[in-house]
């Protein structure tokens, strides 16, 4: 069985910063392209960054380009997100995200963890 295990969220000022981990297990994570999604309330899921399975990052949304960084360890099955100079519009939970979860499995809970909450406020 798959499992994601975010953590790493909390409450933060704006212009502060946060490093969110997803520990993975139940498949050959070191194979694995992998990324991390986050979802506000009233608004769907989106992708915020991704992540090759030999560690090269691969995609940032606009939003967050020159304020976020994906890097991952194998040797601990772990992908991480370093966040900085956050604001507002990055209150959300953050989920880990493996790249065989295609448009087929997209909406299988199984394949999702909890997430981890992150919020931007005085």
């Amino acid at each position: 069985q798959v499992q994601f295990v975010e953590s790493g969220g909390g409450l933060v000022q704006p212009g502060g910063s946060l490093r969110l981990s997803c520990a993975a297990s139940g498949f050959t994570f070191s194979g694995a392209d992998m990324s991390w999604y986050r979802q506000a309330p009233g608004k769907e899921r989106e992708l915020v960054a991704a992540i090759s399975s030999s560690g090269i990052p691969t995609k940032y949304i606009d939003s967050v380009k020159d304020r976020f960084t994906i890097s991952r360890d194998n040797a601990k099955n772990t992908v991480y997100l370093q966040m900085n100079s956050l604001n507002a519009e990055d209150t959300a939970v953050y989920y880990c995200h493996a790249g065989w979860n295609d448009a087929r499995t997209f909406g299988d809970m199984r394949y999702w963890g909890n997430g981890t909450r992150v919020t931007v406020s005085f």
